[in-house]
């Protein structure tokens, strides 16, 4: 084994805003899948204790809706007063193993779900979504105020239940996002047309957080360096998302690419598994529809190690502030590479589903690499089930092994 390198960055504290990680490593808020009844289980807190023990800087809880309207799964955290006590279980249980918690603050907008959301979902412009598939109703000005500064009641709840960071997202295809994106915003107001229009509701949300956010939490947010397809956002709109960001005042930004109902492997890379995805559905109708067209909607996306990093250099160059590589992590050898890149820390999920104490083994082999094999499973159940690794479960069923290449 190669001995660490007292040098390496991987190793060293730094800073978002007013918190200091203990390291350079941080877990991406990659979809759980583990909050039955919308409120955390001892399944979500065992998982992020985990990865905490396993020498994380910081973990992210995924998916925090805003509202109840923002909501899409039945096993999907909704961030309300209610459940404060839970979440500062949680966070209580990551902190004791000296990491830092963050938690993941959206609203999926069109990817709504109205038996779980209590209502039609919202949207920039209404229609149907066809990836969903569910219609939506065009936002009015008071509900994209009410939404707006829902993200800065979350902070609050955040703040109370113990977490020392929020992330907002505004990538992949969810509510900030669509209103960002061409694809998705056809708005003739204020909020629609220009690129200076459509980053208004996210900048109405960012001033609602920063305010929240005060001298005593990290502000974080997620955005997309390319939609991902042809009519989205591309990457000179993205850079100047960027820069509208860190003028807004956030501490670090998360580079990442896609749109969840267009081009969603863009943004994990690899082939999603039709079959298991399938397999794990409950809506037959949308079961029987994936099965028919899935592998013309969901199109693979060839997986490479750090496969953002090409795209991700070009925003190193444009803003000053603290950058959070993602995408395609999975071996010591990389991460050096990308932290000497210039960016301040490093992102993974499935690597730290595969194996929690990945950090722990990399201090003690610099060129260790993590046993995911990017099957995707974990991303094709997670929709369905919690999300899981299926290396480490003995319970896949037979007739997906070959497509997982599962060899026993």
């Amino acid at each position: 084994m190669t001995p660490v390198n007292k040098e390496s960055l991987l190793f060293t504290p730094s800073n978002i805003g007013p918190l200091t990680l203990r390291n350079r490593s941080i877990r991406a808020a990659a979809f759980e899948g583990m909050c039955p009844g919308n409120r955390p289980s001892k399944m979500l807190i065992d998982y992020h204790r985990s990865v905490a023990a396993g020498g994380i800087g910081m973990t992210t809880v995924a998916y925090a809706s805003v509202t109840r309207d923002g909501l899409s799964f039945p096993h999907q955290l909704w961030l309300r007063k209610e459940i404060i006590p839970e979440l500062r279980t949680l966070t209580d249980a990551i902190h004791c193993e000296g990491a830092a918690a963050s938690i993941q603050l959206g609203h999926c907008g069109n990817m709504s779900k109205s038996a779980v959301a209590g209502r039609m979902p919202l949207s920039p412009s209404g229609g149907l979504n066809i990836y969903s598939p569910t219609w939506s109703k065009k936002m009015s000005k008071e509900e994209i105020a009410r939404i707006a500064a829902a993200y800065g009641e979350a902070v609050n709840i955040a703040r109370e239940s113990g977490f020392d960071a929020v992330e907002v997202h505004a990538g992949h295809g969810y509510l900030i996002s669509q209103f960002l994106s061409p694809y998705t915003n056809h708005r003739k107001d204020e909020f629609g047309g220009s690129l200076e229009n459509r980053m208004r509701f996210m900048q109405m949300a960012m001033r609602s957080v920063i305010s929240a956010a005060g001298n005593d939490m990290g502000v974080v947010v997620k955005m997309n360096m390319n939609d991902g397809f042809r009519g989205g956002m591309q990457t000179d709109e993205c850079l100047e998302v960027a820069r509208t960001l860190e003028q807004e005042g956030a501490h670090a930004l998360v580079l990442s690419g896609g749109f969840v109902s267009r081009a969603p492997m863009y943004v994990m890379r690899g082939s999603m598994p039709i079959k298991t995805l399938t397999y794990y559905m409950k809506n037959i109708p949308l079961k029987l529809g994936v099965k028919i067209a899935g592998r013309w909607m969901i199109r693979p996306v060839p997986f490479r190690e750090a496969y953002f990093l090409e795209d991700a250099l070009k925003f190193r160059k444009e803003v000053k502030l603290p950058l959070v590589y993602v995408g395609g992590l999975i071996s010591g050898k990389k991460i050096d590479e990308v932290l000497d890149s210039g960016f301040e820390f490093v992102s993974m999920a499935r690597a730290l589903l595969n194996e929690p104490d990945f950090i722990n083994r990399l201090k003690n082999d610099r060129q260790a690499v993590n046993q995911c094999v990017c099957a995707n499973y974990c991303i094709a159940r997670m929709y369905s089930i919690e999300m899981a690794c299926h290396q480490h479960r003995s319970d896949v069923p037979k007739c997906l092994h070959k497509e997982l290449g599962i060899k026993k």
